[in-house]
């Protein structure tokens, strides 16, 4: 199980950076393969230790549990994305902000040429909230099921299907 939850962590955290980091970069109208590359490896590092500290599976349980939802419903699907989404993005947003400021001031461009950094972090925010969002509901069943046939796990069926019985 602890491989399982290792490799969803790597899994989640890798293909939501990629998605950001390309969705992000083409908002900009700034797009480079250097700047995505690095982008999308800073997010991951991100994403992942995020997902090591912060363990969604359990606060998705408590969070269901609280709220009556069924683990295995549309409901649990769409609540889990939506708070995986409100713990990843805001910070991953902020980081890959950060980072893209500092760029444009590195590469020396005037003062005014700088945009301001909260304006830059909420269009960034709400753009990777949506894609975010988005991006789990859809892959996280998918790894899910691959994983757990991989890791021969017993007992459990991935998100929005019922165990089978």
């Amino acid at each position: 199980m602890k491989k399982f939850g290792i490799m969803m962590n790597i899994c989640m955290g890798a293909t939501i950076s990629f998605f950001l980091s390309l969705v992000n970069m083409l908002a900009s109208g700034h797009f480079a393969v250097p700047g995505f590359i690095i982008s999308f490896i800073i997010s991951t590092i991100i994403s992942i230790i995020i997902g090591f500290i912060v363990p969604i599976p359990k606060v998705e349980s408590k969070f269901f549990t609280k709220h009556g939802i069924e683990p295995h419903s549309l409901k649990a699907r769409l609540t889990g994305s939506c708070l995986s989404d409100f713990i990843y993005t805001p910070i991953m947003s902020l980081v890959m902000v950060l980072f893209a400021r500092n760029s444009i001031v590195r590469s020396g461009a005037p003062a005014a040429a700088i945009p301001p950094l909260v304006p830059m972090y909420l269009k960034s925010l709400i753009l990777s909230l949506v894609v975010c969002y988005i991006i789990v509901f859809i892959v996280q069943p998918i790894f899910v099921k691959a994983l757990m046939k991989k890791f021969g796990v017993p007992g459990g069926a991935p998100m929005g299907e019922k165990p089978e019985q």
